[in-house]
Order: structure tokens, then C-alpha cells, then sequence
């Protein structure tokens, strides 16, 4: 027999697979994806509205009186955070507290506006500036205490 002759054909190949709708993998892969995001964004608005809350807190406290009354308020508001933070460490005194506060870098309140805190509640008057660094100061380490960080 000729091969030219014989009744062969080529082999032709099914077609691909449509690209639409996706495998049932995919769908759960997506739904997995999903529910993390949702999951995340969830879980970051709550941290974010809870962090207001706290804020909303120590502006209110903290705003009421005399300069020397306001910094007592803060005072008393870092003890509360510390205590959540540290059982225990609300009833250090002096250098220690200060120390405490300074957390893990910085000398912020053992050597710089934090040693207001000291006897700032004491004091008669207070420096304005001197007032609003401690203040700040404060207020950030506040929220580090109350989120659980340093």
C-alpha cells in the first residue's frame, strides 16, 4: 500500500476549556480571600474606632482645670494605662515610673518633657510650652500602653 494513500487524518484536539466560570477551586479561593479581607478590615476599623475612644477619653480628662490640675488628670491616666499594660507597675514612684514610661527607646521622660510629670501637678504654674510637650508626650504614650505595644 502507498502511504500517500491511506485514509489517515490528522488528530485534532478538543478545545480548551472555557475560561468562564472558573473551577469550584477558584471560587473557594476566592471566597477564602474574601472573608480575610473582610475579616482584616474588619478588625482594623474596630482597632481604629477603638483608638478614638481612648483619645476622646484622655482629651476629655485631661482638659478640664488649671494647667498643674490637667497634668495630674494625665498623670493619673498613664497610671490607669499602665496598670492595663502591667499589673503592678502603676505603683512605681520617681525615676522608676519615669523609666517605665520611657519603654524601650528614648529618654523622652526620664530626660526630656516626661519629668514634668513629676511634680508638674504640684507646681503652682506651668510653663506653657513645657506643658503642651508633656502633654503630648503623654497622650502618644498613652495609646502605646492602652494598644498593649512597648
Amino acid at each position: 500500500m502507498d502511504p500517500t494513500r491511506l485514509p489517515l487524518r490528522d488528530v485534532h484536539l478538543p478545545p480548551s476549556p472555557p475560561w468562564w466560570p472558573p473551577a469550584p477551586g477558584w471560587w473557594w479561593l476566592g471566597a477564602i480571600v474574601l472573608l480575610v479581607l473582610v475579616a482584616w478590615l474588619g478588625r482594623a476599623a474596630w482597632r481604629r474606632a477603638r483608638r478614638r475612644r481612648w483619645l476622646r477619653w484622655f482629651d476629655a480628662e485631661s482638659a478640664a482645670g488649671t494647667a498643674p490640675q490637667q497634668l495630674a488628670a494625665v498623670s493619673a491616666m498613664l497610671r490607669r494605662a499602665a496598670r492595663r499594660r502591667r499589673p503592678g507597675s502603676e505603683l512605681l514612684e520617681g525615676e522608676p515610673w519615669l523609666r517605665f514610661l520611657d519603654g524601650q527607646q528614648g529618654t523622652e521622660f526620664s530626660a526630656g518633657a516626661g519629668r514634668l510629670l513629676l511634680d508638674g501637678g504640684f507646681r503652682a504654674e506651668l510653663d506653657p510650652d513645657a506643658f503642651a510637650a508633656a502633654r503630648r508626650l503623654a497622650r502618644r504614650r498613652f495609646i502605646e500602653l492602652m494598644e498593649g505595644r512597648r
